[in-house]
């Protein structure tokens, strides 16, 4: 610039201040990692966090508290116990109740993954494994169910332990779909919730009448 030539700094003019470079504040957390915390204490906070899930399930209400941590432990556990109490064979039987325990699997795993790709191919804005966790641990109800069931059946297999197990069947089935539509129902487009619910009831019907129609051998 021309106009510039003629300016002169004076160099008795003292340079005030100080240059700092801002640093952010530095708080312990962030030199902790979980490779350096103690085994114990990852395997309490994991089950803690199952635990959270699984009151989350029994509360049902719509909330993204199952869908920010995703996890598949609770669904295994879940669905190994189902299997293991659905199974039919007795120890003194020729039957050991393997093709059973695979066949229960086997449905609730499958039915689970043609539910998310169902949600996926509807326009559902939640992840794969966020599906199959929220599908998962809304089993819970009927693995309550499943039990009751099973100490009802203890004391006989009469009119009145068929209508104790369809109340409880009923009800925990109604507990599962409530639950699973409450977490999955926000994800999906308005016009095509109906499109999503309907497998979602289907797939909590089979459960249910699995457990309503065993009857130990």
């Amino acid at each position: 610039f021309p106009g510039l030539a003629d300016v002169s700094i004076s160099q008795d003019i003292p340079v005030e201040g100080e240059i700092t470079v801002p640093v952010g504040s530095h708080s312990p957390d962030e030199d902790y990692s979980t490779l350096d915390e103690p085994v114990k204490d990852t395997i309490m906070r994991d089950l803690k966090a199952v635990g959270k899930k699984f009151v989350h399930v029994m509360y049902p209400r719509k909330s993204s508290a199952l869908l920010r941590d995703w996890d598949l432990w609770g669904p295994l556990v879940l669905c190994v116990f189902l299997a293991l109490m659905l199974q039919g064979g007795s120890a003194d039987s020729k039957d050991d109740g393997g093709p059973q325990f695979a066949e229960v699997f086997v449905i609730i795993w499958f039915g689970a993954v043609v539910i998310t790709l169902n949600s996926k191919l509807l326009g559902g804005t939640i992840s794969f494994f966020q599906s199959l966790c929220v599908l998962g641990y809304c089993v819970m109800p009927l693995t309550v169910a499943m039990l009751v069931c099973r100490l009802v059946l203890l004391a006989g297999a009469g009119t009145v332990s068929f209508i104790i197990r369809l109340i409880v069947v009923g009800a925990m089935f109604g507990w599962s779909t409530l639950a699973s539509t409450a977490f999955l129902a926000d994800s999906q487009p308005p016009n095509r919730k109906a499109l999503v619910v309907y497998p979602i009831f289907l797939f909590y019907f089979v459960i249910s009448w699995m457990i309503l129609t065993f009857t130990p051998q």
